[in-house]
């Protein structure tokens, strides 16, 4: 982890991010709002995880948003890819090892609610682990039981609520329940789902939170909707679909994060 942590610092040229960001499929267009961005792909960085799902661009993106110095993850590894719930552990270490206190996580999501329509932005207030995998499982310390009732710190996720109102975007809030993927739930998964009290289903973000706060990291979160859940609609759901839709929430998503953020990512301006 050194090494890479070393490497990273060489090239950020004194750079100390303040957050970092995680991109989820098809919200790769918020890099573009970096400034004086350096961009190191996945593949320089010696242990990196690099995906192969397409609409994951697989880099490390660092600059300031606003101005302020943040470091994005351009794209992630899932369990579904090589059945690893701890796949995204040494980048996560790794933001920790170059500054980074606040991490904010996003993914593309299926609503379980019909006032929750493509396009829409979701605030992640709890998840519910259902796939059942955990990345601390084999950690050999009384550490590996880390408490999860405020995963999802309260100051971040106001100031997330108070730049939507500011930048006038509809931000709703709810579970996100992970399935493991990478198939897609069934009609009756996504009945169950709402009746344990789901609002957007996704096959990402758990671990990491799990990981970050056992790292001590504050996190927020938030989902794209791409689609409504499988027997909602009648029609089958793709990949293509999720590529498809994810930008139009994304672009409303980058504004509430460049809006956050500038303002310091909370609701009295401090990180």
């Amino acid at each position: 982890m050194k090494d890479v942590i070393d490497l990273l610092v060489d090239r950020l040229n004194g750079l100390v991010p303040r957050f970092g960001i995680v991109l989820g499929s098809g919200l790769g267009s918020l890099v573009d709002e970096i400034r004086n961005p350096v961009r190191i792909p996945y593949t320089e960085l010696p242990g990196f995880p690099v995906s192969g799902v397409s609409g994951h661009a697989g880099a490390v993106v660092a600059g300031l948003l606003g101005n302020v110095p943040v470091i994005m993850l351009a794209g992630r590894i899932h369990y579904y890819e090589h059945g690893d719930p701890n796949a995204m552990r040494l980048p996560i270490q790794v933001l920790m090892g170059l500054g980074v206190q606040s991490l904010i996580l996003t993914n593309s999501a299926g609503s379980l609610r019909e006032d929750m329509p493509p396009g829409s932005v979701m605030l992640i207030s709890d998840h519910i682990n259902f796939s059942g995998h955990n990345p601390l499982i084999g950690q050999d310390s009384d550490k590996r039981f880390v408490g999860m009732t405020s995963a999802y710190d309260a100051e971040l996720s106001a100031g997330m609520r108070r730049a939507a109102e500011e930048e006038g975007i509809p931000l709703s809030s709810g579970v996100y329940m992970w399935f493991s993927g990478p198939s897609f739930e069934t009609p009756a998964e996504i009945r169950m789902a709402r009746i344990l009290g789901a609002d957007a289903v996704g096959m990402s973000t758990v671990p990491e939170v799990i990981l970050a706060r056992f790292f001590g990291l504050r996190v927020a979160a938030a989902s794209v909707i791409t689609n409504y859940g499988a027997g909602m609609t009648g029609g089958e759901l793709s990949h293509e679909e999720t590529k498809d839709m994810a930008p139009i929430g994304g672009k409303r998503l980058a504004a509430i994060l460049k809006r956050m953020i500038a303002g310091g990512g909370t609701t009295n301006g401090h990180p």
